[in-house]
């Protein structure tokens, strides 16, 4: 089963491309996990912290041997990525989803990269694995060249905290001071297929950009924005602006479907200049990211240093992938 979340399914060239295997492929039953698929999820009950009601995909809860297998990485959200992650939202039907990344749990300031001592959403996933009475997970975790360094099996959550705390010391990293110019990326592909994903990159080095300062990055964005839901999403922010989009979703128990998203690219927007470099986008792409596009890195870097006379620069070129910190605001394991 590919755990799809809400994104879309991977089919044709993209599923051939994710599996790897032609030999897998043929052998293998292969199928998409569908959020929106009522019958296909099974009712669990309601988490007993925040009564999150659980709803997981009945192929997965009905199984004998359940074993989820993911990469284990920073993620913007849930702390770091894999593991119980993979479960849910990975195979949760999306009224759950929808209460995982409503704006009460986005805005929680522990739902952050690297964090999951006190992440509600890392606390809500652990409580729905109890649910389901365990797991069992393959965790991978990959070098900056793409290549397989780190792999374990065992108990998904005892798994999962082992792997995090071995990709912690490449992943999270002490910077002295701030800065104000600060230059990303989204990692390049896969993850820069969308602009959707791009603001991951965006979030990333939030730790390290002075109040006011530039954060520049650069995306291809090949599909375009993403979802048909995040643009919608990104047009009610542009509607409305930054403070007035927060204020209409903070009420609201479920999200709209990706407006998580233009949530947490808020974060960026309301503490420095935002400039998007991308080759990807048309003209009324570039209007909905609500941020500033602009043709050349090098310019935009040559114009923020002389307009704040800072000539030391930040530079992250794996994007979400490495997350800065500054002493002291390094997250801590369970």
């Amino acid at each position: 089963m590919i755990a799809t979340g809400l994104h879309r399914p991977n089919l044709g060239a993209e599923l051939e491309e994710l599996i790897g295997d032609r030999w897998v492929l043929q052998n293998v039953q292969i199928e998409n996990h569908y959020a929106r698929n009522d019958n296909e999820h099974v009712l669990l009950g309601s988490t007993k912290s925040r009564g999150t009601v659980v709803r997981i995909d009945k192929r997965f809860v009905e199984t004998d041997l359940k074993i989820v297998a993911g990469l284990v990485e920073p993620h913007f959200m849930a702390g770091y990525s894999g593991g119980r992650k993979v479960i849910a939202p990975g195979l949760a039907h999306a009224e759950t989803i929808t209460t995982l990344h409503s704006a009460r749990f986005m805005a929680d300031p522990f739902a952050s990269n690297c964090s999951l001592e006190n992440n509600p959403l890392h606390e809500e996933q652990l409580a729905i694995v109890q649910m389901l009475q365990g797991a069992y997970a393959v965790n991978t975790v990959i070098d900056e060249k793409r290549r397989l360094s780190f792999v374990n099996f065992g108990e998904v959550i005892a798994s999962h905290l082992a792997a995090v705390e071995y990709t912690r010391k490449y992943t999270e990293v002490s910077v002295d001071r701030q800065f104000h110019t600060v230059v990303t990326s989204a990692a390049g592909y896969p993850l820069d297929k969308t602009y959707y994903q791009t603001v991951k990159g965006m979030v990333g080095p939030l730790d390290i950009l002075k109040p006011g300062g530039r954060l520049i990055v650069a995306s291809e964005c090949s599909e375009g924005l993403g979802s048909v839901e995040f643009v919608e999403s990104q047009r009610r922010l542009l509607q409305l602006g930054p403070e007035a989009f927060l204020r209409s979703i903070m009420p609201k128990p479920h999200a709209a479907i990706d407006e998580w998203q233009t949530q947490m690219q808020l974060k960026p927007m309301l503490r420095g200049n935002v400039q998007l470099y991308s080759t990807g986008l048309d003209e009324t792409e570039r209007k909905l990211t609500g941020v500033e596009c602009i043709e050349s890195v090098t310019a935009a870097i040559t114009q923020s240093v002389a307009a704040s006379g800072d000539r030391s620069i930040a530079i992250v070129p794996e994007g979400p992938y490495v997350i800065p910190f500054r002493p002291g605001h390094v997250s801590t394991s369970l």
